[in-house]
């Protein structure tokens, strides 16, 4: 592993000053303060600042089209987690934008691309239903065609950020007598469309994600993107980044794993544990000197490294396993004030363990459950063949 430092040349040191201004002038308390109340990791009128100022389609594009260079991209994705943007919404539009751009039709792709860049188009994902769990390809959500049009019905789970975006990336069934990988079509739906309903739903670390119907809504066969039944190769590329499943740039100027922005949340828990208990009291007295916190501190600090370092899809899953872990390590080495949330007078630290705390669940099931991951790894990394999911055979007599 390369462990070298990157040299920044004068003009890309000058952007990344130009690029923590421009965060540290937009990116507001009021902004945090709002979006943990909200729930709603996003903010509009940041997102249109952002879009204003060309770095949404500089971030989109690759650098032979107008975008960010390597070096660049890799600056501003790390300045904007240091200010603890919102950016669930912004995540899920430029997955999505990229298959719109690859399979979308001429029109939609100029209906769509440019107010993307622009921020005032936001996509998210129509993946997951009531009944469904991880396994996606067994979508009942049907899409039955009506001459240049399309009905749908069913219903979706987990659509975060559908109350902020303008269209959706659904899978629907089309095929229902098909195997499953062969049955499925996409489409970018509008979010305005007549039969559509949008309910909010709050996850423990208080964030909104929703649950979607869709009864008759009629949708022009312009807004399929891919062929019909074909919806799995459409599927494929996002999946993949959404899992991780991705091979590394050769440059190395990427995450180790993804996940890391949700890392941050407990990276900056550890950095507070380790100032309070490193903070004297009234009587002088200091945490850090019993050794029994010193030690499970320094464990809970070597955990999270080695989870940060960890690459690829096995990253995914040291993360998340590592912040459920050390997250209620922390809250007991803080004490009883620890369980205060964010912004409440008397906070151990202003919330952040017990932020990690509540947020753990979540980062554990986001694209896939962990235990869908480890079977993957199991699988595909390991060899170690197809999980057996049926009952074990009785014996006979």
């Amino acid at each position: 592993m390369d462990f070298s430092r990157v040299e920044l040349s004068d003009e890309d040191e000058a952007f990344r000053d130009e690029a923590r201004n421009f965060l540290a002038t937009h990116m507001t308390e009021e902004i945090r303060r709002r979006d943990r109340e909200t729930g709603d990791n996003f903010d509009e009128g940041l997102h249109l600042k952002f879009g204003a100022a060309g770095y949404l389609a500089a971030e989109w594009k690759p650098e032979s089209d107008g975008g960010f260079s390597r070096v660049r991209r890799r600056i501003w994705e790390l300045e904007k987690r240091r200010a603890h943007v919102p950016w669930v919404t912004w995540g899920t539009t430029a997955m999505v934008a990229r298959s719109v751009d690859k399979f979308g039709s001429p029109q939609v792709r100029d209906e769509v691309l440019p107010k993307v860049f622009s921020g005032e188009v936001r996509l998210c994902l129509g993946y997951t239903e009531p009944e469904g769990g991880s396994d996606i390809a067994t979508c009942k959500t049907r899409a039955v065609r009506d001459g240049d049009e399309w009905i749908i019905n069913g219903s979706k789970m987990f659509t975060t950020g559908a109350h902020n975006c303008q269209y959706v990336f659904l899978i629907t069934n089309t095929a229902p007598d098909a195997p499953k990988h062969k049955s499925l079509t996409m489409f970018l739906v509008p979010l305005d469309s007549p039969g559509i309903e949008i309910q909010g739903i709050r996850t423990v670390d208080g964030d909104r994600t929703n649950i979607v119907y869709y009864s008759d809504v009629r949708v022009d066969d312009k807004y399929r993107l891919g062929e019909v039944n074909g919806g799995w190769t459409v599927l494929r590329e996002p999946l993949n980044v959404e899992h991780g499943a991705v091979a590394a740039a050769p440059d190395g100027l990427q995450d180790t794993s993804i996940m890391m922005h949700q890392a941050g949340f407990l990276s900056q828990a550890v950095d507070n544990a380790a100032a309070s208990v490193t903070r004297p009291d009234g009587d002088g007295r200091r945490l850090i000197d019993d050794k029994s916190v010193a030690y499970r501190l320094g464990r809970c600090v070597a955990r999270l490294e080695t989870a940060l370092a960890t690459p690829g899809i096995f990253g995914r899953v040291a993360i998340a396993q590592t912040m459920r872990d050390i997250s209620p390590e922390l809250m007991d080495l803080l004490g009883a004030a620890s369980t205060l949330p964010f912004g409440t007078d008397g906070a151990a630290d202003d919330g952040s363990a017990e932020y990690a705390y509540r947020f753990a669940p979540l980062v554990g099931i986001y694209g896939g459950t962990l235990e869908v991951f480890r079977n993957m790894i199991a699988q595909y990394m390991l060899g170690l063949g197809k999980p057996a999911y049926a009952p074990l055979a009785k014996k006979v007599g």
